[in-house]
């Protein structure tokens, strides 16, 4: 594949669409859909996984881009302290919580190597 001409090629951003649509489908259902606090809470974080790496590639400067890439780090680590809070209360099984944490480090990981890749790239 050449360079990536938009946001939705970046596997990263790909895999953070994933993580999204899990946190809803997992947040959607039982006492997590009636826990409005860490319902919103998760579902932010997720969401802005997939935000900040699109902000970053939208915003067309490296440096910006590596920023909103930290965000979009961050926010993976976010998802995945959340997912203990909802794993501790029963609102997960630990099959979900397992799934949920994966997707959360893969995305995570796949920044990481981006950001590298992007800080070690000249010009």
């Amino acid at each position: 594949m050449g360079a990536i001409q938009r946001f939705e090629d970046i596997l990263a951003w790909q895999s953070a669409r994933e993580l999204t649509r899990l946190v809803y489908g997992l947040s959607n259902t039982g006492s997590f859909a009636r826990d409005f606090g860490l319902k919103d809470q998760i579902r932010r974080a997720a969401v802005s996984v997939m935000s900040n790496i699109a902000e970053g590639f939208e915003s067309r400067t490296r440096g910006m881009f590596i920023n909103y890439l930290g965000h979009a780090k961050a926010s993976a680590g976010e998802v995945r302290a959340q997912a203990y809070v909802a794993l501790d209360v029963g609102y997960i099984d630990q099959t979900q919580f397992d799934h949920l944490i994966t997707l959360a480090e893969r995305c995570s990981k796949q920044v990481s190597r981006f950001m590298a890749y992007l800080e070690g790239k000249k010009g």
